[in-house]
């Protein structure tokens, strides 16, 4: 039983568009295609000048030899659907097959008609002889192999059996011609071709075709609605069979335009349509498919052809800017896909749309995106392989500096120069123009605030900044340009330059999570794991939970450092220069990576070496109000790690000199396990010429603890940053003041911080309104007895016996005449570990803490009463 009607529609005369050829049986090699019909006048290049006639009306189609598609066969749901080839039962070995064709050598003829050869021309149909092959019962088209020893391949056209065309010959219009390369005087041999030779997949499921205008002397100015276009071409040439590379003419109101297929994707009916979806687009010329109603076809613009297209409300642009082989995974960028989900939504989402959609929607495409963070995480990287993605020509990539020249106006012809390509080709094509991309490292060296005189004292910075702003959104708007920014100081750059418009999509690349660390990590040891030289005993999770707040170049860093020490084992003894015999079995192992973290430390990480050292003696708990006071100091850290509307505190240490302050605060720090501690001490203030520097400085340690996720700050002994002199009194007021805001300014969201300030004139910092900038404040006692002094000197190991101990404790008594005390514990320590060189410990320490009791007396009587 035939059951071809399920699929195609009723039978028809003999007219335009032709119906599906019958099955044929091909075995013989060999052949190519013959006979020349010339095409109608009207056209360079093509034929004769006549004008090119209308298409002839389309005839019906039968189906016994496999006749076009109808709606209620064919269906106009998703492959595999219902419908879309649901009648095609039994395969395509349920058409009836033709008897197997003989070869026939053709040459080239032309059917002397002229109106009939418009129709073979426009209707990429090629004219041969009944007797070289015979019709069809049902009367449809046939496909016809055309081989030679001239040809580079084989070439399957479609041909109707005109009577009266002469045998041995063949009707090939200009365009088929130019696909074969056939001269006039070539013959090629002629067979009958089984497109289900090969298989089932022989249906085009997509097909993108280059348009052009046939003559360049009928031009039109309106541009041509994609979505028509592809009707017209799938009704003209439904059922023909067309592969890569193929030209053809198609006549839209008299005017005819040159096509030539670019790509198609084959499809076997039964897909269902994710499968389709998975096909992939083939452009070599050996594949060949049957073109059918159902089919998208996508218009490409030929670039040297002046013809216009409207944007497609259903297809996305022919120019798509993404690369269709383009794979995330094969970025190569670990720790950053939240932010680059972000720059695909913001500026490449509106470009990947039919640009029909987008002119109804009436918006402008992003021009411009500014990359800003730390140094080190990945800014340059994300801008390289964004222009690795896009399927756009090559950046243009320039930094900062190479703007500026020594020659007046020579800056700012710099900047004209980047935008030169984009602007004639916006002026020549419009939107069809492709995207032009300038990647601009270290923005803020040409594009500081306007006015601020960095540029010289010459002007010659805010004309920079001028140029590029009228360039980005002047007058004369460009849609077709996309400029990358990246800096580390986004506060310097010109306020105007960041507006909608301009640099609207700001995208801030911050220090990894533990996440990211893992991926990055991932990344730079993959050779060393694929190779098998990485050690079994290396854990990456592991190694991503020790660099809290490494950036991607520090993570590289870490890689080469523990690659040196693995280098290092291989290395003979006793010499420089050669390897050991078993450097073939070298191995990165975990010892070399916990080596390698002592070595690469992060820029925005915590200096453990500057805690230790303020804590030379450990935490010593000789009273209960110590262990209160670490509480505190956890409780604290808690709350701003974990309290979701308390992201910032600020906590005052308050006590006499020696306390022990700074240590309590390092030791909260410590046990914080906050990424990015810092210390702040008097010391390094020192080396800055003026209040101005000190000032920046304070403000640059805060502005890089912003950039961690959780930070905690350590600002010792706040009276001498003030540079408070009691003589006058003086102090610093810029400073101060700006030390106040920084303590009181919040910092950007999703990120915490926690500041610990110590001071030990607490009169003075309340007479200077600073204690109102802190949330909280702990008072650090000293030690108030000698009670609490013996827990000191017996936790701390100075003295040798409880005995030596208790000989100090009646030696201190004897000298003071009371059991107080009143002195700070790292008084009392160094002082202990300077008497171990004494002859006699004992009674040097005691005259030295008698001393040191009288001196603060008042203070600890005063600490004393107020308790």
């Amino acid at each position: 039983m035939d059951l071809r009607n399920n699929l195609f529609s009723k039978p028809a005369a003999r007219g335009g568009a032709p119906g599906l050829p019958g099955r044929q049986v091909q075995r013989p090699p060999g052949g190519g295609p013959g006979g020349y019909s010339p095409a109608p006048t009207g056209y360079d290049g093509y034929g004769g000048r006549s004008p090119a006639p209308a298409p002839a009306p389309a005839r019906p189609q039968n189906p016994p030899g496999g006749g076009g598609y109808a709606d209620d066969g064919y269906g106009r749901g998703s492959y595999g659907g219902a419908g879309y080839g649901g009648g095609y039962a039994d395969g395509p070995g349920s058409y009836q097959s033709q008897p197997r064709g003989r070869q026939v050598r053709l040459r080239l003829a032309k059917v002397e008609d002229k109106t009939l050869q418009a129709q073979y021309i426009f209707g990429n149909i090629c004219a041969v002889s009944p007797n070289d092959f015979p019709p069809n019962r049902d009367g449809s088209d046939l496909y016809i192999r055309l081989t030679g020893n001239q040809l580079r391949g084989d070439y399957v056209v479609t041909a109707r059996p005109t009577p009266g065309f002469p045998d041995s010959c063949i009707s090939l219009s200009d365009p088929q011609r130019t696909w074969a390369s056939i001269g006039m005087m070539d013959e090629v041999i002629g067979e009958i071709y089984d497109p289900f030779s090969q298989g089932s997949t022989v249906y085009i499921g997509s097909m993108d075709v280059e348009v052009g205008f046939a003559s360049a002397k009928k031009l039109v100015d309106a541009p041509y609605d994609q979505d028509e276009l592809a009707s017209m071409f799938t009704k003209t040439f439904q059922n023909q069979i067309f592969s890569p590379g193929q030209r053809l003419l198609l006549d839209v109101k008299n005017v005819p335009l040159a096509i030539m297929v670019k790509t198609i994707t084959l499809i076997d009916l039964t897909m269902q349509q994710k499968q389709t979806a998975e096909l992939p687009t083939r452009s070599d010329p050996g594949a060949r498919g049957i073109l059918t109603n159902q089919a998208s076809i996508g218009f490409y613009k030929d670039a040297k052809s002046p013809i216009k297209l409207k944007g497609s409300n259903k297809r996305p642009a022919a120019n798509a800017i993404i690369s269709p082989d383009f794979k995330f995974e094969d970025m190569g960028i670990g720790g950053l896909d939240t932010e680059f989900s972000t720059i695909f939504r913001r500026a490449f989402a509106s470009r990947i749309f039919p640009p029909g959609l987008i002119d109804k929607l009436g918006i402008m495409h992003v021009k411009g995106m500014l990359l800003y963070g730390p140094p080190g995480t990945g800014k340059t990287l994300i801008a390289r392989q964004i222009g690795k993605m896009l399927n756009a020509r090559e950046p243009k990539i320039i930094n900062g500096p190479e703007v500026l020249n020594k020659y007046v106006g020579q800056s700012e012809e710099n900047i004209r120069k980047l935008f030169a390509d984009a602007e004639k080709e916006y002026k020549e094509k419009g939107d069809e123009s492709g995207l032009h991309i300038i990647i601009f490292d270290e923005l803020d060296a040409v594009c500081k605030q306007r006015g601020s005189g960095a540029g010289g004292g010459t002007g010659v910075g805010d004309s920079v900044v001028n140029q590029l702003l009228s360039k980005l959104d002047g007058v004369d708007q460009l849609n077709n340009i996309l400029l990358i920014g990246m800096t580390n100081r986004k506060d310097m750059i010109d306020d105007a330059l960041l507006r909608p418009g301009r640099l609207e999509v700001q995208i801030e690349i911050s220090l990894p999570d533990e996440f990211g660390r893992s991926q990055i990590l991932k990344i730079h040891t993959a050779k060393m794991k694929e190779n098998g030289v990485m050690g079994s005993d290396v854990d990456i999770t592991e190694l991503a939970a020790l660099t809290k707040n490494f950036s991607g170049a520090e993570l590289s860093g870490l890689v080469k450092s523990a690659t040196s020490f693995a280098f290092a084992r291989n290395i003979k003894v006793g010499t420089m220069a050669s390897v050991s015999e078993d450097v073939v079995n070298m191995k990165v192992v975990r010892q070399d990576f916990l080596h390698a973290l002592s070595e690469v430390k992060p820029a925005f990480g915590a200096d453990d070496s500057e805690l230790e050292d303020a804590i030379p003696y450990g935490v010593i708990h000789f009273s209960p109000s110590i262990s209160a006071i670490l509480n505190d100091g956890m409780l604290y850290v808690e709350n701003v790690r974990q309290q979701e509307r308390l992201r910032h505190m600020s906590v005052l240490l308050h006590g006499p000199p020696a306390s022990g302050k700074t240590a309590l605060a390092a030791h909260v720090a410590m046990k914080s396990d906050f990424p990015f501690i810092k210390i702040i001490t008097p010391a390094s203030m020192v080396g800055f010429r003026d209040e101005v520097a000190k000032k920046d400085h304070l403000h640059k340690i805060f502005t890089d603890a912003y950039k961690s996720p959780l930070s905690l700050l350590i600002i010792d002994n706040i009276e001498r940053l003030i540079e408070w002199n009691p003589v006058g009194p003086r102090l610093s007021n810029s400073i101060l003041q700006a030390l106040v805001t920084l303590l009181q300014t919040p910092p950007p969201k999703g990120h915490r911080l926690l500041i610990l300030a110590t001071t030990s004139q607490l009169p003075v910092m309340e007479q200077l309104d600073i204690t109102t900038a802190f949330d909280r404040q702990i008072r650090v006692p000293a030690v108030q007895n000698t009670r609490e002094m013996e827990a000191v000197l017996a936790e701390s190991g100075t003295f040798e016996s409880p005995a030596d101990v208790n000989e100090v404790l009646n030696r201190v008594r004897e000298y003071t005449n009371s059991e107080r005390v009143g002195v700070g514990i790292k008084t009392i320590l160094t002082t202990a570990e300077t008497a171990r060189l004494s002859a006699q410990p004992a009674e040097w320490f005691a005259e030295q803490i008698a001393g040191q009791i009288n001196r603060y007396n008042p203070y600890g009587e005063g600490m004393s009463m107020g308790q």
